[in-house]
């Protein structure tokens, strides 16, 4: 059964008189920094020194110092730094800054499930993942709502584990939606999934198939591209706020019937089968694997091949004038 926690479930008290420290401040550790310092937590920001961070979290009022001072001076470490550097400044700045009675906290499970991160056994080890963007984060928090969050502990070294985890996403505002129980197995495993399979890759990759389909029979490609990219947007946001039955509701009866009966046609079970084959790679370590061998040797070049593919494609081409034409 799943466990789900509301506002009224969770406290600040745990926390209230801990100091928090958030190393970095991108999308997420900016939100997440401000809504807790707005919920009356006591925040301090661990960057590398006079960055362009480091001057943006100054300017919003927050104290800020470097990552070793940050990690020396707070109970709750927060690192919200991208995954692949997550080790390197693990190991060369925060690993001899734990106290005992820290906790380590994350928004994604990578490091740790992973284990490119070793923590120590005298912490908790937790996670509070906002599902969704840092910008959404604040934008709901600051409209007296939240964004729901997934949280889980790997490690309850102090027996207060699980009350920091909520306290946590209860003061950046996600227990006013719901906060869902996880591991962080499930949540690496299935964040990872999802990108692949559905929310970028298997998306993109339909998009660009069924372009080409229709371009290749000889249609326009401007008309084209408003009826497999540009429309999409409009379907997405109507399946989240009133679920597959209710998009399907909302439009018309030939795109309810065609849709119904030949969206089985494209998505089937080759594709499912190639799905479980995708959800393999990432359980048994083939993509972690795969993912650090390619990171270390290019680092953030590592995707340049790949998206100069896309590039270069016909469907970005002519988006790039439809998106003049529409936003200017």
């Amino acid at each position: 059964m799943v466990k789900i926690w509301k506002d009224n479930d969770v406290s600040l008290d745990i926390i209230k008189n801990q100091t928090i420290g958030i190393i970095g401040y991108g999308i997420q550790g900016k939100a997440q920094a401000n809504n807790m310092k707005d919920s009356g937590l006591n925040v301090i920001i661990g960057l590398n020194e006079n960055g362009n961070s480091w001057k943006v979290a100054k300017k919003h009022g927050h104290v800020v110092m470097s990552i070793e001072k940050a990690c020396e001076q707070s109970d709750i470490i927060h690192i919200l730094i991208p995954d692949m550097v997550q080790a390197d400044v693990y190991n060369n700045k925060i690993i001899n800054n734990i106290q005992n009675g820290n906790a380590l906290s994350f928004s994604h499970g990578a490091a740790i499930h992973c284990k490119w991160i070793n923590p120590p056994k005298n912490a908790d080890i937790i996670m509070i993942a906002p599902k969704g963007p840092g910008s959404k984060v604040r934008e709901t928090y600051l409209n007296g709502f939240g964004t729901p969050s997934i949280i889980a502990v790997e490690q309850d070294y102090t027996n207060t584990a699980w009350d920091r985890a909520l306290a946590i996403s209860k003061a950046i505002g996600s227990t006013k939606v719901g906060v869902i129980r996880t591991s962080f197995q499930e949540e690496v495993e299935t964040d990872w999934f999802g990108e692949q399979a559905d929310l970028c890759g298997g998306t993109a990759s339909m998009i660009i198939n069924a372009f080409e389909t229709l371009v290749e029979e000889g249609y326009q490609p401007e008309i084209v591209y408003f009826e497999v990219l540009h429309e999409l947007k409009l379907i997405v946001d109507m399946i989240q706020r009133y679920g597959i039955v209710g998009m399907y509701k909302r439009v018309s009866e030939t795109a309810r019937f065609g849709g119904l009966t030949r969206g089985p046609l494209i998505m089937n079970q080759a594709n499912k089968q190639q799905m479980k084959l995708v959800l393999k790679m990432i359980k048994d370590g083939t993509f972690n694997d795969e993912w650090v061998s390619q990171y270390k040797k290019y680092g953030h070049d590592s995707f340049d091949e790949h998206l100069s593919k896309i590039e270069n494609h016909q469907v970005e081409l002519v988006g790039k004038k439809i998106r003049k034409m529409i936003w200017g």
